[in-house]
């Protein structure tokens, strides 16, 4: 096991000084959306860890970033805009998309869960992270088991300020180890949710990757999303001052209130982002090895209507033509479905502590029904166009061709992470019954 390597930290210059709605932000994620495209296929076939790639980030100024906003406006990023740019990213590598997917909802945690009205305690942490550029990773799901029958995962017990080597001002110890699906093998700071010994209460707390008591073993060999930097994260008795407590999440759920019950809906929606950007940039790339006749070759594709045909495309060749119309309104039929449910997570945001029940249920409700869409037309779009313009049925050499077997790999590895039918279940209840998806954060 390792402990995470510190990244190189991005230029001053690189600070989010301007507002995120200012035309140099769209610039700097286009032309780090460029950069990253350029070699997109070697760092796949690498599967290093993503040190390089964070320091791309750090040096644009995305992690500073992507904060929650200000309340003036001048620092982080309102949801949507955050959502845009993780969106854009995920097109040319929907690893690193996944990364700050992460590392943004995280950045939410102490409006989350630090107060009943999410708008107080959380301007030093922000102000630091926003400062530092640090990249945050980890996750505050407590353990599954739910049911008091089995041990959590994660563990913090109170230390008493008398005892030898115990934390200042009335600590904790964190024990325990638990995977993380990204960003732990390179993050400045990790944010988790671990059980307090004392209470019962999941507590949201601050560490340092980089403490000798923090051990980090990189995942190898994934199936996709290769440099997301997932890996399991043990802690030995890793020491977590008071003052690093974020917040907390009762383990009653009738006292769980319907703002910090969005936290799990803002991942699960930003991460529906970063598969509409798999499908966006499978699409622009098969279309410009179509446009270029790098798909001259006579083979198999199968329209709309299942039957399949052989062909040699061309770019007026009608099924090519709509194999591309059928792709394309898939794409644009899950960003309206993500769009709407944007919009309305962005909603309850912003109404903070007076954000009802009703209201969270109805977010589920769309961020549920966007991962549906979403994960279908990734998993599809993806699927298919290697029937275009990959070599599903003509394996090159490695090293060779346009490699869009990743846009398929990064898709199925996103999308196997939850259930679709659990998702559907949830929405046909609310939709027949109205019932209210559970006010609790395991997702």
């Amino acid at each position: 096991m390792t402990r995470p390597r510190k990244s190189a930290k991005r230029s001053a210059a690189g600070r989010p000084d301007r507002p995120v709605e200012d035309e140099i932000w769209h610039r700097v994620t286009r032309e780090l959306t460029d950069d990253l495209a350029v070699d997109a296929l070697a760092r796949d076939r690498a599967g290093k860890s993503p040190l390089d790639e964070l320091a791309r980030l750090q040096e644009a100024g995305l992690p500073a970033l992507l904060t929650p906003p200000s309340p003036d406006g001048r620092r982080g990023a309102d949801w949507r805009a955050a959502s845009a740019v993780i969106r854009e990213i995920s097109t040319a590598d929907s690893s690193i998309g996944e990364l700050l997917a992460h590392h943004y909802a995280l950045a939410w945690s102490a409006r989350f869960f630090g107060t009943e009205d999410g708008k107080t305690a959380t301007e030093p942490v922000e102000t630091v992270a926003e400062r530092e550029g640090w990249l945050l990773a980890g996750g505050v799901e407590s353990s599954r088991a739910e049911t008091g029958t089995e041990t959590p995962d994660l563990v913090l017990t109170p230390e008493s300020t008398d005892e030898p080597g115990s934390p200042e001002g009335g600590g904790f110890v964190l024990e325990g180890r638990r995977y993380f699906a990204s960003g732990v093998t390179v993050a400045d700071r990790l944010v988790v949710g671990a059980r307090c010994t004392g209470t019962g209460d999941l507590l949201i707390v601050l560490v340092d990757p980089a403490h000798p008591a923090v051990f980090t073993e990189p995942a190898t060999d994934r199936l996709g999303q290769r440099l997301s930097g997932a890996g399991t994260v043990t802690f030995d008795r890793a020491p977590v001052a008071a003052e690093a407590v974020l917040g907390r999440v009762p383990r009653d759920e009738h006292d769980v209130t319907p703002y910090a019950a969005l936290a799990p809906l803002a991942l699960r929606l930003l991460l529906v982002q970063v598969g509409l950007g798999i499908a966006e940039g499978a699409l622009a790339e098969a279309r410009d090895v179509s446009r270029a006749g790098h798909a001259a070759q006579p083979h198999s594709v199968r329209t709309a209507a299942g039957h399949a045909v052989t062909y040699a495309p061309r770019d007026d060749d009608p099924y090519l033509l709509l194999a591309y119309g059928e792709l394309a309104t898939a794409a644009h039929a899950a960003a309206s479905v993500a769009g709407r449910a944007t919009d309305a997570l962005a909603r309850g945001l912003d109404a903070g502590g007076s954000l009802g029940v009703e209201e969270r249920a109805d977010i589920a409700v769309l961020v549920a029904a966007a991962e549906a869409v979403t994960d279908r037309a990734a998993v599809h779009v993806t699927t298919r166009i290697l029937e275009l313009v990959g070599s599903a049925d003509r394996p090159e050499p490695a090293g060779s061709g346009p490699g869009f077997d990743r846009f398929w790999r990064n898709a199925r590895a996103l999308t196997a992470r939850h259930s679709p039918t659990h998702r559907l279940r949830d929405i046909g209840d609310h939709y027949l019954n109205g019932t209210h998806a559970r006010l609790t954060l395991p997702v």
